[in-house]
């Protein structure tokens, strides 16, 4: 099945769940690099399976296809990715995991109050946001992006 002449687009996509024009997608954004066969069969080595696997994960986190390929570039070429490797890119990311969960927890702890330009109650928005004067902080809903009204 596999042997030294590596894995089908078809065998990859059966390991990952992938469907195959999503497996050829990322080797056109430059996160998997498969081989030809002398035929010119695309082939994908062992280790491509767990790159593809970071990448649904990291998709589903919602990192982009730029971020992960920034950090995939890191990655050794032509072999399993050690304990270590994976360890680095979770460094990498573990920064912006938390900002996301931060601003999550606030968002949970607002959300039922707080809304659109800063609340649901035009009484409480006339008091902390008077004529719309958060709006030089940026568009959307500044309060629940991590804005402060002082």
């Amino acid at each position: 099945m596999m042997g030294n002449r590596g894995l089908t687009i078809g065998e990859i996509a059966g390991r990952t769940g992938l469907a195959t024009s999503a497996i050829r997608y990322y080797e056109d954004e430059g996160l998997v690099h498969p081989f030809r066969t002398e035929t010119g069969q695309r082939r994908f080595d062992r280790a491509d399976i767990r790159r593809l696997s970071f990448v649904m994960i990291a998709q589903n986190l919602g990192f982009s296809i730029a971020q992960i390929r920034e950090v995939l570039h890191g990655l050794p070429e032509g072999r399993t990715p050690s304990k270590a490797d994976w360890a680095r890119i979770s460094k990498r990311f573990r920064k912006d995991l938390d900002q996301r969960i931060a601003q999550m927890e606030v968002l949970r702890e607002k959300l039922d109050g707080c809304i659109g330009c800063g609340c649901l109650s035009m009484k409480a928005c006339a008091l902390y946001n008077p004529k719309d004067s958060v709006r030089h902080k940026g568009k959307g809903p500044r309060y629940l992006l991590g804005d402060s009204p002082a």
